[in-house]
C-alpha cells in the first residue's frame, strides 16, 4: 500500500501583552514559543497592547493561542465564576469561555454544583469538575502569582488588603485615613479601563473603578462575609425564591430616587442584552417582580447556592430613567455611556490614556464612614513609570503589582509598606479549542508539558508564585482539588504523548500527521 501522505501541523501565534504593559506574560510567551518550537511546531509570538488583546480574546475570539490572567476578585473566592470559565453555554463572543471547550460532563456538574445547598456535597463536585477538565488541557494555568503592592504610609494609614486584590480594593478607598491636610486618594497604574460602560466592559480593570460609582445590592465585606448593601436584607422563601428589600431615602447622583423598579429593570436589562460577562451569575434568574416600592422578589430557574451572595454582590444597579431608552448599550460612544450611579462615589472625569477622577458622594447612606474627598487614578506607561511616582510621591498606592526588581528597592524605603498577599486567581494560557492543531487533545496534552513554568516561576517571578495546577487556585484551599494531574516540563513525555495520537516529525523536524 502507498504512504498516506502526512500535512506539517499549522504553524501557531501566541498571543501575550506588550513588554511595556507586563513583562512577565511577554518574557513567558517566548520560553513558550522556545520549547514549542524545539518540538516540531511552527511558533510566533505577537505581543498586543492590553485592550486590543482583550477584544481578539474575547469580543472576536480571534486567536490561536494566549496568555492571559484572570483577577482573584473577591467574589471569586466561591468556585462558580472560575468554574463558568469552562462551561460550553459562555462560548459565545464576549463571553467568559473564549477557547470553546466543550464537554457535557463538565457542563452538568457545573449547574449540580451551582444547585447544591451542602457545602460538603458541592465541594466534592467542584474537585470531580477539576479531575474532568484537567486531563483535556484547553487551558493551562501557568502560575498563581502573589500579589505585592505598597503605599505611602506617611500620606494615608488604615490601608487594608484583601485576598486577591491586596489594595485595589473596593474597601480601600472607603477605609483610608488621611495624614496630612490632603484627603484625596492617588492611585498608581500601568492600564485603564477597557470603557467604562457597564454593559460592555469585559476588563477588571473597568469593573475595579466602576464599582466604586455604582451601588450593588450586597456587598462582599474583606473578610468574604455578604455585607446588605443596597438591599436593607436579603430573605430566601425557598430554594428558588429570594426576597429582597431596599434601605429607604436611596438616591442616584443626579437627584432621581432609586426604587424597585430600577432593580427590576436592571436585572431585564442585562439578562435581555448581548453582553454576557455576567451570564454565570444570571443563568439562575428565571424572573424578577416588583411587589413593593422598596421590594422585589427573585425567581429562580433552579436552586442557586451563590446567588444570593455572589450575584446579588456583581450586579450594579443602573438608572431605569437613563438606560431604558438604549437599545444597543453595547454599542454607546465614550461620550454617550451614563456614569450615573448611586454609589458611595460619583464620576468626575475621564481623561483617556491619563486620569479618572471621583468624588465622594455625601448623600450616600456609608459617606460618614468615607475619610477621603475624592479618588484620583493616574495612568501610566508602564509598571516602571507606576514604581517612579509612588517613590516620588505622585501617587499614594499602586494598582498593580510590583516587578520582582523593583520590591526590594520599596522595602528599603521607609516611607513605603509594602503589602504581598496570595492571588487566588491565575495567568494562564488558552487554546483556541476550535482552530487546528488546538481542537486536537493530545497536542493540548503535549504542548502543556512543553511550558518550563517552574522557570518562570523562579526566574521570571523571582520565587513570588507557585506553578499552577486548576483554575481553582490552592490558596482557596476548600475548593482546590490537590491531586488534578499535572503536567511538569518534560519534552520527551510531550514526544510520547504526539506519537501516540499519531504524528511524527519530517526530515526539518517539523511535527507532522
Amino acid at each position: 500500500m502507498p504512504a498516506v501522505a502526512q500535512e506539517r501541523v499549522p504553524s501557531v501565534e501566541i498571543f501575550t501583552t506588550t513588554e511595556s504593559y507586563d513583562p512577565i506574560r511577554y518574557e513567558g510567551a517566548f520560553i513558550i514559543a522556545e520549547a514549542w518550537e524545539e518540538l516540531g511546531v511552527d511558533v510566533s509570538v505577537r505581543p498586543m497592547e492590553f485592550s486590543t488583546l482583550l477584544d481578539r480574546f474575547y469580543s472576536e475570539q480571534d486567536f490561536d493561542a494566549t496568555i492571559l490572567g484572570w483577577s482573584g476578585r473577591v467574589d471569586r473566592l466561591d468556585p462558580q465564576f472560575f468554574l463558568g470559565t469552562l462551561d460550553s453555554r459562555q462560548a459565545e463572543l464576549g463571553a467568559n469561555n473564549p477557547g470553546g471547550y466543550d464537554n457535557p460532563d463538565y457542563d452538568a456538574l457545573y449547574d449540580a454544583q451551582g444547585a447544591e445547598f451542602d457545602i460538603d456535597a458541592r465541594q466534592q463536585i467542584v474537585q470531580e469538575m477539576q479531575d474532568l477538565y484537567v486531563p483535556d488541557a484547553p487551558v493551562v494555568v501557568l502560575f498563581n502569582r502573589d500579589e505585592v503592592v505598597a503605599y505611602n504610609n506617611t500620606t494615608f494609614e488604615n490601608m487594608n488588603a484583601m485576598a486577591g486584590e491586596a489594595l485595589y480594593s473596593e474597601w480601600v478607598p472607603m477605609e483610608a485615613q488621611p495624614l496630612g491636610e490632603r484627603a484625596t486618594l492617588r492611585i498608581g497604574g500601568p492600564q485603564e479601563p477597557d470603557n467604562v460602560n457597564p454593559l460592555a466592559s469585559t476588563s477588571v480593570w473597568g469593573w475595579k473603578w466602576m464599582r466604586l460609582y455604582y451601588d450593588r445590592l450586597v456587598r462582599l465585606s474583606p473578610d468574604v462575609e455578604p455585607v446588605p448593601w443596597a438591599a436593607s436584607s436579603v430573605d430566601p422563601v425557598d430554594d428558588v425564591t429570594i426576597d429582597v428589600t431596599l434601605r429607604e431615602g436611596m438616591t442616584f447622583h443626579d437627584g432621581e430616587p432609586l426604587t424597585a423598579e430600577d432593580i427590576v429593570f436592571t436585572f431585564n436589562y442585562y439578562m435581555d442584552s448581548d453582553y454576557n460577562y455576567f451570564d454565570s451569575y444570571l443563568a439562575a434568574i428565571d424572573s424578577v417582580e416588583q411587589t413593593g416600592d422598596l421590594s422585589v422578589r427573585f425567581n429562580l430557574s433552579e436552586p442557586s447556592a451563590p446567588f444570593a451572595t455572589i450575584t446579588l454582590s456583581q450586579i450594579p444597579i443602573l438608572p431605569q430613567h437613563l438606560w431604558e431608552g438604549i437599545e444597543n448599550p453595547g454599542d454607546l460612544t465614550p461620550d454617550e455611556i451614563p456614569t450615573v450611579g448611586s454609589g458611595p462615589f460619583v464620576f468626575d472625569r475621564y481623561d483617556r490614556g491619563e486620569f479618572m477622577s471621583i468624588t465622594t458622594n455625601p448623600d450616600h447612606f456609608h459617606a460618614d464612614e468615607i475619610a477621603v474627598d475624592a479618588v484620583e487614578f493616574l495612568i501610566y506607561a508602564d509598571a516602571e513609570g507606576v514604581f517612579t511616582a509612588l517613590q516620588t510621591g505622585q501617587i499614594d498606592m499602586t494598582a498593580w503589582r510590583l516587578e520582582p526588581g523593583q520590591i526590594p528597592l520599596a522595602e528599603e524605603n521607609e516611607e513605603l509598606t509594602v503589602v504581598s498577599v496570595p492571588d487566588f486567581g491565575y495567568y494562564h494560557m488558552t487554546f483556541n479549542t476550535r482552530r487546528e492543531p488546538f481542537d486536537d487533545r493530545a497536542v493540548r496534552r503535549a504542548l502543556s508539558m512543553a511550558m518550563d513554568r517552574e522557570r518562570m516561576v523562579n526566574v521570571l517571578l523571582d520565587g513570588r508564585g507557585e506553578v499552577g495546577t486548576s483554575i481553582i487556585a490552592p490558596v482557596n484551599a476548600f475548593w482546590h482539588n490537590a491531586f488534578v494531574e499535572r503536567f511538569d516540563y518534560d519534552l520527551d513525555a510531550a514526544r510520547a504523548e504526539l506519537e501516540e495520537a499519531g504524528y511524527s516529525w519530517d526530515d526539518d523536524g517539523r511535527l507532522q500527521r
